[in-house]
């Protein structure tokens, strides 16, 4: 039985893709600190729940045993603090541990998540200096064959941008001021990210490859936002910042519990997260599907759930 090590695997990418491999027949094993908080993972055959502190290099050594591949989908859009040392620990020092780890173990298999505009040099974001450290880090590892994914914003069921964007419009007011509105993204499905991640897992040719994984259609943040507004049917004035007023917004949003909008945020919203004439998904023969097509049914699902659980709530009540 084939096994693969997923850091990551309880998330939302992470979810899916354990649910991807567990369908093609291989034992998957997830790293997690909180066991105890994902028991709906519990119940899927081939699925190993380990609770383990991944920053513990002697604990990553002993997990990654009798695993082929590892797959490494952590990381964070938000630190506590701002000087990046929360990016750099989950993005570039556990990156040096799993290197370690794969050494220890005779793995000689990665796949790596990093993003768009990932650049050890160039960011203009500690998420996207550190992201792009990483990403040379695992590609610069002798005996290692990695394939790297740089996706824009990932869309889906329970994911962390149409999500956090519904939940801030649901909020009473008339308008809704939108730092960085301009700031262009090609939004890409989860599935679409998982079938390319499925497709390289054996391929030689993907070895050594860092791939751009885009949507169809770029948009606006503003327009973006403007979308998820319709989907859940509230009405609300939209009005895009531009960069000049989203700095000072950026600075007092850090301090709302969920950190919605960061300082850094702003840093990295100052590049267009796009892949241009670059979009490695078509080189990977898969079509990308809209977010037209996805979201409503995903949103139209989410609002009769609500309903209901209100209705039965009146009802007991009553």
């Amino acid at each position: 039985m084939r096994r693969v090590c997923l850091l990551g695997g309880t998330g939302f990418v992470g979810k899916h893709l354990a649910h991807r491999l567990l369908e093609l027949g291989w034992t998957v094993r997830i790293l997690t600190r909180r066991r105890e908080q994902h028991r709906d993972l519990l119940v899927l055959p081939q699925l190993e729940l380990i609770s383990v502190n991944v920053y513990d290099q002697e604990q990553l050594n002993a997990q990654f045993a009798q695993c082929e591949v590892v797959i490494n989908l952590i990381g964070i859009l938000n630190e506590i603090g701002n000087d990046g040392a929360g990016f750099r620990k989950a993005h570039v020092e556990l990156t040096q541990k799993i290197i370690t780890a794969c050494q220890q173990n005779q793995i000689q298999r990665l796949l790596h998540m990093s993003a768009l505009n990932a650049d050890a040099k160039q960011g203009t974001s500690h998420y996207l200096r550190t992201k792009g450290e990483a990403e040379d880090l695992v590609h610069a590892v002798p005996d290692l064959s990695v394939t790297s994914f740089r996706p824009s914003v990932i869309f889906g069921d329970d994911d962390s941008f149409f999500n956090r964007f519904a939940r801030l419009l649901r909020l009473p007011s008339p308008i809704f001021l939108l730092p960085s509105g301009q700031t262009r993204f090609a939004p890409i499905w989860v599935n679409d990210v998982i079938e390319a991640m499925i497709l390289t897992i054996d391929a030689a040719q993907h070895h050594g490859q860092r791939y751009n994984l885009c949507g169809p259609t770029v948009y606006t943040l503003q327009e973006l936002v403007a979308y998820t507004a319709k989907l859940i049917g509230v009405n609300r004035k939209i009005i895009s910042l531009g960069e000049q007023k989203s700095y000072p917004i950026a600075r007092i949003m850090e301090f709302i519990p969920g950190k919605p909008y960061s300082i850094d945020n702003y840093h990295s919203s100052k590049l267009d997260s796009i892949c241009g004439e670059n979009n490695h998904l078509l080189q990977l023969g898969i079509t990308p599907h809209t977010i037209e097509t996805i979201m409503p049914q995903y949103f139209q699902a989410t609002t009769v759930k609500s309903l209901y659980s209100s209705w039965r709530g009146q009802a007991r009540r009553d």
